[in-house]
């Protein structure tokens, strides 16, 4: 027989592509005066992560390549790849979520920024390869370091503001 989503995964998942949808909307706000400075971070990604790391058991997959298809698609990036990086990305940190729950957060942090490092060279990587315009090599770094240190920030305003707490060892199935 087929078993019905819980309430606390349809509701956990609404508020997740509502915060991603929030997030996207900003991001295609035209606020720039035309001077490209410093890329900002992919909060969109930060998120993810947090999300995945936090409460894997209110995201699932397909909604993660939803949200992420879509960005590619109003960004224009090449459709699905992106998408298909930060989906392997989130599935390999979902896996080890339960090694890196009593971890302290410094050591998500640097193992999140690690993640975060190898899925941009991935996706750079399979840009050069198919000989795809890349961006330049110091915009990706910055967008990195951008992204890395957004990420405690991140974790923050989803605890504060959504009320994102990590599981309890207790309720993990």
């Amino acid at each position: 027989m087929i078993q019905l989503p819980s309430r606390a995964f349809v509701l956990g998942t609404l508020v997740f592509l509502g915060v991603a949808a929030i997030l996207l909307f900003l991001r295609l706000l035209p606020l720039s005066t035309g001077i490209m400075g410093w890329p900002g971070p992919d909060l969109g990604l930060a998120l993810i992560l947090a999300w995945v790391l936090r409460r894997p058991d209110q995201i699932s997959a397909p909604a993660i390549l939803l949200v992420v298809l879509v960005e590619d698609l109003l960004l224009m990036r090449p459709p699905g790849l992106w998408a298909a990086i930060v989906l392997l990305g989130s599935e390999a940190a979902r896996l080890r979520e339960p090694r890196w729950r009593d971890q302290p957060f410094m050591v998500e942090w640097l193992r999140v920024a690690v993640l975060i490092g190898a899925m941009m060279l991935g996706y750079r990587l399979v840009l050069v390869l198919f000989l795809l315009p890349v961006s330049a090599l110091g915009q990706v770094i910055l967008q990195f370091l951008a992204t890395a240190l957004a990420y405690p920030l991140v974790v923050f305003g989803a605890r504060w503001l959504i009320g994102l707490r990590r599981v309890a060892r207790r309720d993990a199935i």
